[in-house]
Formats: structure tokens, sequence, C-alpha cells
């Protein structure tokens, strides 16, 4: 660990309806549910978090259900991808599982020399499950119907589309420490040498591209790691230091949070490794019960009765 930015922290989507969603997650995909808790500005809505048994930094998944709401539409100054690394020799097996689940998925394509399946998720969300040419040493979370040699380890990779990336670009590189590693046609690859895994960044060029338009379906925001709260203040000066505007430092009880928009629309923020999804829960616990922000724990009571039930 260093003073860097140490790849993906976890990325926030939107969902519709949350036992749909969970059943995917866990069920199909075969995460792990790490947390139950709700949305710090509508604590009427949950928030999810998925990821490896230990909810490691890298792996986390993490949604807002929002039942009802808009479908959003995939277009430029959004995250349109999100590529999870699975075992060498798996592809096979998830190609299967999603066809007896009726889930929708192309057959295995390859990208930079890697061989990866696309999928989709119950509200349109674009997943992707790649064999990394690097080796991945994580151990995925195994179920009954999921072992490890096909379980996701966590985050390969997380694609933006742009209408231009020269100034997000700037940002990987020139205050996150990225490098331009690939590139074929309109897709260019950055990676940090930060961390061995959850490195990689992909931006995607297309001029004229309509925007896209962030609703169910579709990533919130992406969040990038550090290792402790004075490593995150240090990008925070350097940050602000550039003209962007950046939120304080917030507490999300799990990390800590800084959030600003790069100059091609999508947020961003940066989050600590401190204090950990145990926080508040034992590891053994995780997701098993409902855990609220302190400020909402006197209206647990009315809270657990607007959520809907998971069962």
């Amino acid at each position: 660990m260093n003073d860097s930015i140490l790849g993906l922290h976890h990325v926030t989507a939107i969902a519709g309806n949350a036992k749909r969603n969970l059943d995917f997650y866990t069920r199909i995909l075969g995460l792990r549910f790490i947390k139950k808790t709700v949305n710090f500005d509508d604590p009427h809505t949950y928030h999810f978090y998925y990821g490896d048994y230990y909810g490691s930094p890298g792996t986390i998944l993490t949604f807002f259900p929002w039942e009802g709401a808009a479908s959003g539409k995939r277009g430029t100054s959004q995250a349109t991808e999100v590529g999870f690394s699975v075992p060498e020799g798996s592809l096979d097996f998830w190609l299967n599982r999603f066809k007896d689940h009726g889930i929708i998925y192309n057959k295995p394509a390859t990208k930079f020399e890697e061989e990866y399946l696309t999928v989709l998720d119950p509200d349109g969300l674009k997943l992707e499950l790649v064999v990394s040419s690097k080796p991945d040493s994580r151990m995925g979370h195994t179920t009954e119907a999921i072992s490890e040699k096909q379980a996701v380890k966590g985050f390969h990779q997380v694609t933006l589309t742009l209408s231009s990336i020269k100034p997000t670009a700037d940002i990987l590189t020139g205050i996150f420490g990225y490098k331009l590693i690939n590139q074929h046609v309109n897709r260019y690859r950055f990676a940090t040498d930060a961390i061995e895994s959850s490195a990689i960044i992909d931006l995607v060029e297309v001029p004229g591209e309509s925007r896209g338009q962030v609703a169910v379906g579709s990533v919130h925001h992406i969040a990038f790691r550090v290792k402790d709260d004075a490593t995150e203040m240090k990008f925070r000066e350097i940050i602000e230091s550039k003209g962007f505007q950046i939120t304080p430092q917030i507490d999300r009880n799990y990390f800590h949070s800084l959030y600003f928009r790069e100059p091609g629309g999508v947020l961003f923020e940066i989050a600590t490794d401190n204090p950990g999804f145990t926080a508040d829960e034992p590891l053994e616990e995780l997701g098993k019960n409902l855990k609220l922000p302190s400020q909402y724990e006197p209206r647990r009571k009315e809270i657990e009765n607007a959520l809907i039930p998971l069962n």
C-alpha cells in the first residue's frame, strides 16, 4: 500500500425492484450480500452492497433500488460497462448458467486479447465477465452452485463512454497515476501499477453520440480507492488546486468519501479503506441485518415499515 490511488474501491448503480436485484446478484452471480442499509439522503430506499466474502475494496458493487423509477439511457458521460474478473475456463459455466436462468447475454468475445462474456442484469446494467490476461489471486465468494473455479473475483475494469476522452484521461494520468497501456480503435485502456487487481479503466470515445441518462439500469458513480484519510485529503487538495469543485469529506459509515464530477461528466468518488464493513457487525453477520446510519436509528420502526420486506 502507498499514498496512491489503489484502483477501484466500489461502483454504485441504480436498480428497480429490490428483491429482483438481490436475487440476481446473490443467487445468479454468486456475490455475497455484505451490507443492507439505506440511502443517506433517502432513508426509505435501500442501499445494497455486494462483494467477496470479506467485503474487500475492489470487489464492491452497490445499488440504490428505486421501485418504479424510469429506466436509464446508455450514452456519453457515463460509466457504461462494469467488468468482473472470473477464473480461466469458467465462461462456459457462466454462459450455460445465464441460459438456464433466462438471463440476457452475448456469446464470448475477445478484447485486448482477453476473453469476456457480456450479460445484462435484470434492469439492463451491462456487465462483463472477463478472464484476465494477468494472474488474479483473489478468491471469489462461493455458493452451493458456484465453486472457486467459477466464482467472481472482483472488478476487472470499468468502461466510461465519453464524447472526448482527453480531459478524463488527463485526470487519470495527471492526478490518479494511471497510464495508457493499450488502444484499439476508439477504446483506450488505462491502468495503475499501484495495485494488481481492480486496476483498469477503459475510455471509449464516441464524438457526436447523445448524452446518457443516469437512472434505473445505470451506474450512478465510480469510486477510486485510497488507503486512509490522510491520503484522501492529499488528493482533495490536488483536485481542488486544479480548479475542480470537490465535496468535503463525508462519512459513509464504512468508508470516508470525496465526490467530484470529472470533465467528461462522470461522477467520481474517492473512498478510504477505513473503517470497513465490519464497523457495525461481525464478518460472519455481514448483510444479515438492517444497519442504519446513526441519524436514522431513532426512526428505525418507521423506516422498516416503509422498506419492502426481502424475506
